[in-house]
């Protein structure tokens, strides 16, 4: 799914200024993101938030693992994070609310593993 994949691109941009827009062309403007480590609504919120993330693990990438799953506006994919070549050091599975222009209402991610 396009969205999806649009959703993996920007929290995998390193250059702020085109993670913002990635983030403005995944995300409507009153989005929220949340999930057990963090949270955040609005283009800036959820564009801080993945910096942070992003600062947390360098030179790691978010991959889609498996296919995802839609039903209405309801969309569910899971993902992992890992430096390319390594084992994940985290696996998750989201759930998202697609808005009617077709991007991310809402995201509430679940950490399915955690590397300590």
């Amino acid at each position: 799914m396009q969205i999806v994949e649009q959703y993996l691109a920007a929290w995998n941009e390193r250059n702020a200024e085109a993670r913002l827009t990635r983030v403005v062309a995944a995300f409507a403007p009153e989005a929220s993101y949340q999930d057990p480590l963090m949270q955040g609504a609005g283009h800036a919120a959820i564009d801080a938030m993945i910096a942070g993330a992003q600062g947390h693990f360098p030179g790691h990438r978010f991959e889609l693992a498996g296919t995802p799953d839609s039903h209405g506006d309801v969309l569910r994919f899971s993902w992992t994070l890992a430096e390319p070549g390594s084992e994940a050091v985290a696996k998750g599975t989201d759930f998202a609310v697609v808005a009617a222009d077709g991007r991310l209402r809402s995201v509430t991610g679940f950490i399915d593993y955690f590397a300590q």
